[in-house]
């Protein structure tokens, strides 16, 4: 199976890899694995004032700070998984690199880095249900 790992570093994310390597039944490492993080797109004055290179040097240190401890625990648990981050909106983000990677699955937890504003779920959990074909497994 093809499974998609949605991170953010929160604890919702630690909550998913936690039940992701107690469950070898379901999730044994003969799985292909890939993981993903999502920065949110910087303003584009300051996209602007500070230049391409910074920018970019920004957006991949951001996301190496989500993705270096995943991949320690991921390795740690006999799972080797790709890495790689988009810039954008999380939500629709994670649904089209998951519709786009033909992916079997997108894993992640319920709840991340956003606002409080909805309690059942996050609203990047939301927008990933609304948004996606691929079936999705949220953590909570």
């Amino acid at each position: 199976m093809n499974i998609l790992l949605a991170v953010d570093g929160s604890t919702f994310t630690k909550k998913m890899l936690a039940y992701l390597t107690t469950h070898d039944e379901l999730f044994g490492a003969n799985n292909d694995y890939t993981v993903l993080t999502v920065q949110p797109a910087l303003p584009p004055r300051a996209r602007a004032a500070v230049g391409k290179e910074v920018v970019d040097n920004y957006y991949s240190e951001e996301s190496e700070k989500v993705m270096a401890p995943v991949s320690k625990f991921l390795t740690r648990h006999g799972i080797n998984a790709k890495s790689n981050w988009k810039i954008g909106p999380a939500g629709e983000t994670i649904a089209k690199f998951a519709d786009a990677g033909q992916f079997d699955m997108v894993i992640m937890g319920s709840h991340g880095h956003g606002t409080l504003g909805n309690l059942v779920m996050g609203s990047v959990a939301t927008q990933v249900l609304a948004n996606c074909q691929v079936p999705v497994l949220l953590v909570r």
